[in-house]
């Protein structure tokens, strides 16, 4: 059953092949006649019905009762299965939609045929949609040559109708046909431009071609920007190229025409330039910054200053059709305006400098253009920086070095600050960053001799005299001077501050009386340091003797004072107070035996201090004797009753043997005073 069917299927086959054989011999025939397309088409419908045939046959009812392997065509492992015949089913394959569209529509039935056709030879969905595309493709231009030559097109009430029902007839994608419209666009395009501008008729025809194919003006000004954009690119590249002498007559002529002619939108033909200048201007940058000292650098940017007022300040005057003789005197009232706004252009000696005045202005000709900016193209540290070497070498003048390793310096007049305006309008600077650049320069120079002058920080009328006199030197105003004075005097009162602190000189009164004469303790003191204070004021406390503790003052005001965290010195405190409580219990003893009642009576007070912080549990003792003797001692000390009957409690000394040691105390402390005569 199954060698029947494989018989059946290799016999359809080969009718296929044989109709396609034949197909091929007439497409490929040198000799092929006029009708030869028809008769290829003749054979592949012979294709065609077998295979639908062979498909109803499979679908009939009683398929059962049909020979085996009756079923749709198939090329497999036959003559054209595999890669080697695939283009010549594709050529066929082409031809039979060549002849589907040759009425100028494709009509459904032949829809159908293709996908059978494309399944019988094996066609990817790609390779076959590419086919019918790129015909359906050349179909579509020849109707549209004909609607347009014809005067349909122009003469349809919708233009996008008509579109519409061409590609529906077609059955071809509109997208594709935008594409194509766009394409023809172009096409004309280039053609208007080939003389390097557009005159009225191209205009018009350009219009009239845009209205017909409906083209969005999006896609009109692209395709404006592209084509003509790159020819004025080239007229541009060759205006900058010719360099500070050869920007000439011809050259403004062949700009101007180019800028107007090709109908460029003003910021279209002014991006396309900055684009071009940009890069010369990057070009000198680089060699500014690869120069080997500051005066090589400056005669780099000085180039870069120079062609930008010769070439593109002519070069955009031409783009925008302005005379040469243009008056550039309202953009520089407009900057003096901007500049008189700001009170510090008037204040810093420098700045003063790169405002020219009238004199000077017309000794240096007309500014430079500051519409192409390299604002976008350099960080702004960058551009400051190089806007300070300029500066820089405005202050210190040109410096050549001569043999012997001496070298001489010759000082610029205050062109040279002129030309430093320009170039921070070249770097794009806006005028707060070029204030800022001048003054943390004069910062600079002023800090450096101040520090010098306020070694020891001390501020007497002498140096204040001096510290005046290097203001006006430096040309900073008095405001920031006196900011810089005060940064180094705090800085030097800070470090005294921290010494005292460190080597235990300063104590939390002192630090009060620093806060009330308004001194910044909280910036000049780390705050580890102003901790370590904190937990040695405690400790004095617990050591001095009084037994006093004062809550309100140890866990709220000594914190406020030093700008610590409350819990945190709490903290501290009770960790401080249950190591002093047992250390005090040890002195006292000590103390005892050495007989210093004084003594033992303070470290007593400590450990009650201590115990007023972190209430503590009776203490425990070896030598039961030595508490009676602390409390007899303690007790003729005539203390506060609420301290002695804590210290009883603490000591683990009972009411009963308190009382008897109140009766003894006189006698003990006498029969103390014989043995230390005794012993003495």
């Amino acid at each position: 059953m199954q060698h029947a069917g494989d018989l059946f299927r290799e016999h359809t086959r080969k009718l296929t092949e044989a109709n396609i054989s034949s197909a091929l011999s007439i497409l490929k025939s040198r000799t092929r006649a006029a009708q030869g397309v028809t008769q290829v088409v003749e054979e592949l419908d012979k294709v065609l019905a077998l295979n639908n045939l062979l498909i109803s046959l499979k679908n009939h009812p009683d398929s059962d009762r049909f020979a085996p392997g009756v079923g749709p065509v198939s090329l497999l492992g036959g003559e054209y299965d595999g890669d080697k015949k695939i283009d010549d089913l594709k050529l066929l394959f082409r031809a039979y939609v060549t002849d589907a569209l040759s009425g100028g529509r494709m009509e459904e039935n032949k829809l159908s045929s293709l996908n059978q056709l494309r399944n019988i030879f094996g066609l990817g969905k790609r390779e076959a949609e590419a086919i019918v595309l790129d015909v359906t493709s050349k179909v579509y231009r020849k109707r549209l040559a004909q609607a347009v030559t014809g005067g349909d097109l122009e003469a349809a009430d919708s233009k996008a109708a008509f579109l519409q029902k061409l590609c529906d007839e077609l059955h071809f994608d509109p997208q594709k046909a935008s594409e194509i419209h766009e394409e023809i666009y172009r096409q004309k395009l280039q053609q208007c431009v080939a003389d390097g501008e557009l005159d009225e008729g191209d205009v018009a025809a350009l219009l009239r071609l845009r209205v017909m194919l409906c083209i969005p003006q999006q896609t009109v000004e692209t395709a404006h920007s592209d084509i003509c954009g790159t020819l004025f690119e080239k007229v541009v590249k060759e205006a900058i190229a010719a360099g500070v002498d050869g920007y000439d007559a011809d050259i403004q002529q062949s700009v101007r025409k180019a800028a107007h002619g090709l109908r460029l939108t003003r910021e279209a033909a002014m991006s396309i330039a900055s684009k071009a200048v940009r890069k010369i201007f990057i070009n000198y940058i680089k060699r500014a910054r690869a120069a080997g000292n500051r005066t090589e650098s400056a005669k780099e940017l000085k180039k870069l200053i120079a062609f930008n007022t010769l070439v593109v300040t002519e070069l955009v005057k031409d783009i925008k059709g302005e005379s040469s003789d243009t008056s550039s005197e309202e953009p520089v009232k407009e900057e003096e305006k901007q500049v008189e706004e700001d009170e510090e252009w008037e204040s810093l000696q420098t700045l003063r400098k790169i405002k020219p005045s009238k004199e000077l202005a017309a000794k240096m000709g007309k500014p430079g253009q500051t519409e192409i900016t390299l604002k976008d193209d350099l960080p702004e540290r960058d551009r400051t920086d190089l806007y300070k070497t300029y500066l820089l070498f405005c202050l210190t003048g040109e410096v050549t070095r001569i043999p012997f390793g001496a070298q001489i310096t010759t000082k610029k007049d205050d062109s040279e600050y002129v030309f430093l305006n320009q170039l921070g309008g070249i770097l794009g600077l806006e005028t707060q960053e070029i204030v800022e650049v001048h003054r943390s320069l004069a910062e600079q120079a002023f800090r450096q001799q101040a520090e010098v002058i306020l070694a020891d920080g001390q501020l007497t009328k002498a140096r204040v005299e001096q510290l005046s006199e290097l203001e006006k030197q430096v040309g900073l105003p008095s405001q920031y001077a006196q900011k810089i004075i005060k940064s180094i005097t705090t800085t030097k009162m800070a470090a005294a501050i921290e010494t005292a602190i460190g080597q235990g000189r300063l104590n939390i009164k002192q630090i009060r009386e620093l806060k009330e004469a308004s001194v910044d303790l909280d910036n000049m003191i780390s705050e580890s340091l102003r901790e370590n204070l904190f937990k040695k004021t405690v400790d004095d406390i617990f050591s001095s003797g009084t037994g006093e503790f004062d809550e309100e003052e140890v866990y709220q005001k000594i914190p406020l004072d030093l700008s610590i965290n409350v819990e945190k010195a709490k903290a501290v405190v009770h960790e401080l107070a249950q190591s002093r409580l047992s250390n005090s219990l040890i002195q006292a003893v000590a103390l005892l035996r050495q007989r210093n009642r004084q003594g033992v009576v303070s470290s007593l007070n400590d450990l009650l201090a201590c115990d007023k912080a972190v209430p503590s549990k009776p203490l425990s003792w070896d030598v039961p004797e030595e508490l009676a003797d602390l409390y007899t001692i303690y007790l003729n000390s005539e203390p506060a009753p609420e301290k002695l009957s804590r210290l009883q409690y603490l000591l683990g000394i009972s009411d009963s043997t308190a009382a008897t040691l109140q009766e003894m105390g006189d006698r003990v402390l006498a029969i103390g005073a014989e043995e230390e005569k005794f012993v003495f």
